[in-house]
């Protein structure tokens, strides 16, 4: 009998983890179990997931949970979007898109748009009609975001927007895309602003390569080429120019927080199979759980996980009670995404020959993981991020 990731550290529920999050929780497991599980093979082999999909997770409610039922949501708050991240790894179809979708690119139209704004993309985005993209990273700025070289020009009542993205999730399947782009140089960081592309009428846009990634394959990773492409000054987010740095400083702490639940989430995945793994096998007359080494093992690795957890958990409180800062937020995204990559490479060192074996879990999960000390701003400069507070 397969263990529950969810169960396998016996914490408590907590407090922000009420009965609405945890049938949330069971329904989305159910869902990813029933309609993504059974083809999440064949996304992985041709590297990007099917818009069928994302209609479906529309359908079942799985999209937008934390917007307002006026624009489409379900009314909910960062708890359910957690909810749902923890069961996509829990269920182990970590490629699939929509924690970006759903706690990053939508908040930052719900809490920057204007009314009409809100009304025309937000439920499209709950429908999955419209995927959600980020562009903030260029060839030559990655977590360096006063770097940016994209350009937005204003030309009577539109901007001419030229420049270029990588690494940008969903950048295959996005028709709405939010771009980080300077429309004063000579201002720096004052200088940003964020602009939505529609991308489907949009000429001079184009995609890029699908991009070939060590892991998480199922999951589009695309560069984005902008050719003079005119966007209309309506789709400005804010009510001024110049306002994009302070934006995005201010939804970065919720960024980094759902890193640290897909850190969290994958960790206790990996002690799930792994524990499975150890009571079935067995070496030398005996199965690989009654040694001591194993034992050992993972009592470090079931109580690192609880402080892992548990440091989570109080950082999700925090965030639902409107303060958690910039350094906590940073604290939980690189010493889970540290410790995540610790887990599974020990769990896969306790599957032997097997775990470097594609058909088992541990070696997706050892690829899928090592990103997440990357991206969302690099584990280095969360450092940084947390030194400035000394």
């Amino acid at each position: 009998m397969t263990s529950n990731p969810q169960s396998v550290l016996g914490l408590s529920r907590p407090e922000w983890a009420g009965e609405d999050v945890a049938m949330l929780y069971d329904m989305a497991s159910r869902f990813l179990t029933e309609e993504i599980a059974p083809h999440y093979e064949a996304f992985e082999k041709a590297e990007i997931f099917d818009r069928a999909s994302w209609e479906k997770a529309g359908a079942a409610g799985l999209l937008c949970a934390s917007m307002p039922e006026e624009h489409g949501g379900a009314g909910g708050t960062y708890a359910h979007e957690s909810a749902i991240i923890e069961a996509i790894s829990h269920v182990g179809v970590d490629g699939f898109g929509i924690a970006l979708h759903n706690a990053i690119v939508a908040p930052y139209i719900l809490h920057y748009g204007s009314e009409e704004q809100k009304q025309r993309w937000l439920p499209k985005l709950a429908s999955g009609e419209l995927i959600g993209a980020i562009a903030m990273t260029e060839p030559g700025a990655g977590s360096d975001l006063q770097g940016v070289k994209t350009r937005a020009e204003k030309d009577g009542n539109h901007y001419r927007l030229n420049g270029s993205k990588t690494f940008i999730t969903n950048g295959q399947l996005a028709n709405l895309v939010i771009v980080v782009a300077k429309t004063d140089p000579s201002q720096g960081a004052k200088g940003t602003s964020l602009i939505v592309v529609e991308t489907d009428e949009a000429e001079g846009f184009e995609r890029g390569r699908n991009l070939d990634k060590i892991g998480l394959k199922s999951n589009d990773t695309s560069e984005l080429f902008f050719n003079d492409v005119r966007v209309p000054t309506a789709n400005l987010l804010g009510h001024e120019e110049g306002q994009g740095f302070v934006q995005l400083m201010q939804q970065l702490p919720q960024e980094r927080l759902l890193i640290g639940a897909q850190a969290i989430a994958m960790i206790e995945r990996a002690l799930a199979v792994t524990i499975d793994y150890v009571k079935e096998r067995k070496a030398f007359g005996q199965k690989v759980i009654d040694f001591q080494n194993t034992q050992f093992k993972l009592a470090e690795l079931k109580t690192e996980a609880t402080v892992g957890r548990v440091f989570y958990n109080d950082c999700v409180a925090r965030h639902l009670a409107g303060n958690l800062d910039t350094a906590t937020a940073s604290m939980v995204k690189y010493w889970l995404t540290d410790l995540q990559c610790k887990v599974v490479d020990e769990c896969l060192q306790l599957h032997g020959g097997y775990g470097y074996m594609n058909e088992y879990p541990i070696a997706r999960m050892y690829r899928d993981a090592r990103v997440q000390r990357i991206y969302g701003g690099t584990n280095e400069i969360m450092k940084l991020v947390i030194a400035r507070t000394l």
